[in-house]
């Protein structure tokens, strides 16, 4: 059991014109994606023929006639919409929206270093969009919801080990997704899908998932999505996220990342270590968890007991102590314990995580119950959970300027600008020295050029940097070359289908040839690479 595996993480980020005048966010976000392309690389197409999005994981591949078109995400399209990143990731349109996908990534820490430069990205395309003469300039937003009804975006990816049950996999996860908002969420003004109920709530998501389960994503909204789309080898599952809020704060982005890494390890793990899975799953089942994720989110005193299918209840700070419990319960069985009790976890990653996960649960325990004014006054605890820090920004102004009511409008316009993307000058950047971080700016500074060493992503950012003009397609698992100047028969098509190959240590021969990879491939050589 360790928090290492490869992960990935997909931000849709909201957009609009830097003076306020109105515009077509579709058209917007082109705007943007264009601002991104690198003009050697922008000529490259973007691989669709391996996407399969209505590949179901409980009931097998959904014909695409019954599939709504937002769904067909595998549908190339005529425009400029994807831009491949230097650092291995993603840049396209999405719907109404520009969204980054990071590259893969091998632990919760490197995630989050690699989504700190998707951020880092997007600003600098905007603002280069915004000196392409179209005199209004762009402005991103982080967030996930505009308070009028429209919801986009924060998804993460893990790979697992097919072999566990995928119902399994969804009853443990539902409890997890709901309660661990109680950590994770960025906070939010307004209660309600088109924020219309006047109040504060810890997740931003919460009014937006719908449903138990499903293939979907862009409505009727499930705690659970099915789509089995692994770009991956078949041993492997990619098990894909809708449920979490987008975080500009380090530490929730590291504990969304790093728990799920480690129940997913649990899941992998519980039989090799004798612990009782079905135990825990049968003791902590919700009797009603959509229901069950809005009363989490609506529940800031932390109290709130949620309703079980066992006929007993439990508050979502006690069931995310269960889940601690029943890890390290696993990990001790495995690994022994340390000099202080706690299990002795390999690596240093998974230690820090599950560090982590105790000390936000302690600090929740301080949160729990306390009146507004405990809560004004708990600055360490604020610097590590994100909705509590926004929450005191926000009771903060309503106090100054002596506002009763939650819906007044200069609290959505402060909870606007918690989310807007500017490093270095926006509300996160400015209240720095409150907030725990867990990535220098040098490393996200590095991580916008530079892929990560230990997946495919290092093979990809070499070819993209080395020799953009042999690159006829890409994808995450795929990489077809061809010299514009020679032979179309000797397009050479590489496969990446395992995310832990073609990494620096596996390549190592590339670098010797430097400026000229591309064709040296073209050439027959170094076949061992792709054969």
């Amino acid at each position: 059991m360790r928090v290492e595996r490869v992960v990935g993480t997909e931000t849709e980020y909201a957009i609009a014109t830097g003076d306020g005048s109105r515009a077509n966010p579709v058209a917007l976000s082109l705007e943007l994606v264009r601002a991104a392309a690198d003009p050697a690389r922008s000529r490259i197409h973007w691989d669709y023929g391996r996407e399969d999005p209505v590949n179901d994981a409980r009931t097998g591949r959904l014909p695409r006639a019954m599939a709504r078109p937002s769904m067909l995400t595998d549908s190339p399209q005529a425009a400029l919409i994807n831009v491949l990143a230097p650092n291995g990731g993603r840049i396209y349109v999405d719907h109404a929206h520009p969204e980054y996908s990071s590259p893969e990534t091998t632990d919760p820490f490197q995630a989050l270093t690699y989504d700190r430069a998707g951020d880092l990205l997007m600003a600098q395309a905007a603002a280069r969009a915004g000196q392409g003469g179209e005199g209004h300039g762009l402005r991103l937003y982080k967030n996930n919801v505009d308070g009028k009804g429209a919801c986009w975006g924060t998804h993460e990816n893990y790979l697992m080990d097919r072999s566990v049950p995928f119902a399994r996999v969804a009853a443990l996860m539902t409890i997890h997704f709901v309660t661990r908002q109680i950590f994770t969420g960025s906070g939010r003004v307004g209660l309600g899908s088109e924020g219309r109920g006047s109040g504060y709530q810890i997740g931003q998501r919460a009014d937006y998932l719908q449903s138990r389960i499903g293939l979907q994503t862009t409505f009727d909204r499930p705690i659970i999505n099915t789509r089995d789309e692994s770009h991956s080898t078949a041993s492997t599952r990619r098990f894909h996220v809708i449920a979490g809020d987008a975080n500009r704060m380090d530490l929730p982005q590291v504990l969304k990342v790093g728990t799920t890494s480690m129940l997913l390890a649990l899941l992998e793990d519980a039989e090799t270590a004798g612990f009782d899975l079905d135990a825990l799953l049968g003791r902590l089942a919700m009797d009603d968890p959509v229901a069950a994720v809005r009363v989490v989110s609506r529940d800031l005193s932390l109290k709130e007991p949620l309703a079980l299918e066992s006929g007993r209840r439990e508050s979502a700070l006690e069931i995310q102590y269960d889940l601690l419990e029943g890890v390290c319960q696993a990990g001790a069985a495995l690994y022994g314990r340390d000099g202080e009790g706690q299990p002795a976890w390999p690596g240093e990653a998974t230690g820090r995580v599950m560090e982590l996960w105790r000390g936000a649960l302690e600090d929740l325990d301080q949160v729990r119950g306390a009146d507004a004014d405990g809560r004004m006054g708990m600055t360490a605890q604020a610097g590590r959970l994100e909705w509590l820090l926004k929450w005191q920004l926000l009771e903060g102004l309503r106090r100054r300027r002596s506002i009763r009511d939650w819906a007044d409008p200069r609290l959505a316009a402060l909870d606007i600008e918690w989310a807007r993307l500017d490093p270095g000058h926006d509300l996160p950047s400015r209240l720095a020295t409150r907030i725990q971080s867990a990535v220098s700016p040098e490393a996200v500074e590095a991580a916008t050029d530079q892929a990560p060493a230990g997946t495919r992503a290092w093979f990809r950012s070499r070819l993209l940097h080395d020799c953009p003009e042999v690159i006829r397609s890409m994808s995450w698992s795929r990489v077809v070359l061809a010299d514009p100047d020679g032979d179309e028969g000797q397009a050479l098509d590489m496969d990446l289908t395992d995310p832990t190959g073609h990494t620096e240590a596996d390549c190592r021969g590339l670098l010797e040839h430097s400026g000229n990879i591309g064709r040296w491939l073209l050439k027959g050589e170094g076949r061992d690479l792709y054969c």
